[in-house]
């Protein structure tokens, strides 16, 4: 089927399951950078709602670059000339997402082409430092041993410290916006994938003192976000050891490079990040529509 966006020579075109073999080597070049979309390439849904891959090729049919269309836009490997293509695709093609999110080298020019045809986005996030777990002997504080894994019985206190931290994070309460969110967490839950710090508030009711996510994992990559202190114990120290235990339970468990981004100009969380045994490998941009 030839979609009306694409002739027969244009080397910009959707991705079909034959070409995911060819994506997925073109994102083991930058596992780090890429780990966001090569999620959905490993657990794609056989009809995922529309939201799909597109991938610009050289002249020889060689894959060089692809991106995401998807709840996110995430574009990797694109340059001046395949950027303007995939620009023209998206002034024509349904566009799904609510962000622009990625390795800053590829979102940011991207942005600035295809800008005209959003709404005025709630937020440019241009520099995201993208940091890399380096193990126990960078950190210098001692993993928290009190964080572990959530229990799925736990998801109607782990629940609301997340919708807590979205809204710090993103700017609106996702209750608010059907239920999508809380199968979300529930589903992170349930893998095993939410890291929690459980203690009591001051009426002796349970409650999450800290809390972090694997929000992405794929390709060697195991993405930490959702990071979460409640407000009443920020700048207690709570949060560096928390965040060493999270990476050493990680790093033990599957093996893998630990990674996350962080805004630059969250100076608090940064320092805690280096503190934790976290090293700068470069830099993210988040477009926020």
């Amino acid at each position: 089927m030839r979609f009306p966006w694409q002739s027969c020579t244009t080397p910009l075109r959707r991705l079909g399951r034959g070409d995911y073999v060819a994506a997925a080597e073109l994102m083991a070049q930058a596992p780090v950078e890429t780990v966001l979309m090569r999620g959905w390439l490993d657990h794609l849904p056989p009809t995922p709602s529309g939201q799909h891959f597109v991938g610009y090729f050289s002249d020889d049919g060689a894959l060089q670059a692809v991106c995401w269309n998807g709840a996110n836009i995430i574009p990797w490997g694109f340059t001046a000339e395949s950027r303007a293509a995939l620009a023209h695709y998206f002034s024509r093609a349904r566009v799904y997402a609510n962000s622009l999110v990625g390795a800053a080298e590829q979102v940011l020019p991207l942005w600035e082409l295809v800008r005209s045809d959003f709404h005025a986005p709630r937020e440019v996030r241009a520099h995201q430092l993208s940091m890399v777990w380096q193990g126990e002997s960078a950190s210098v504080v001692s993993a928290d041993s009190q964080v572990r894994i959530a229990d799925p019985r736990e998801f109607d206190v782990v629940f609301p410290a997340s919708a807590a931290m979205f809204l710090e994070e993103v700017g609106y309460d996702p209750r608010e916006r059907g239920g999508f969110y809380a199968k979300r967490v529930r589903a992170l839950i349930s893998q095993g994938f939410t890291f929690v710090r459980m203690g009591r508030d001051v009426r002796g009711h349970q409650r999450v003192e800290f809390k972090a996510d694997v929000g992405a994992f794929a390709g060697g990559v195991a993405q930490i976000q959702g990071v979460w202190v409640t407000p009443e114990l920020r700048g207690r120290g709570l949060a560096a050891p928390a965040m060493v235990a999270v990476a050493q339970q990680i790093r033990r468990r599957f093996g893998v490079t630990v990674h996350l981004y962080v805004n630059d100009f969250n100076l608090p969380a940064v320092r805690t990040y280096e503190k934790a045994g976290f090293t700068v490998v470069g830099e993210y941009a988040t477009v926020l529509l």
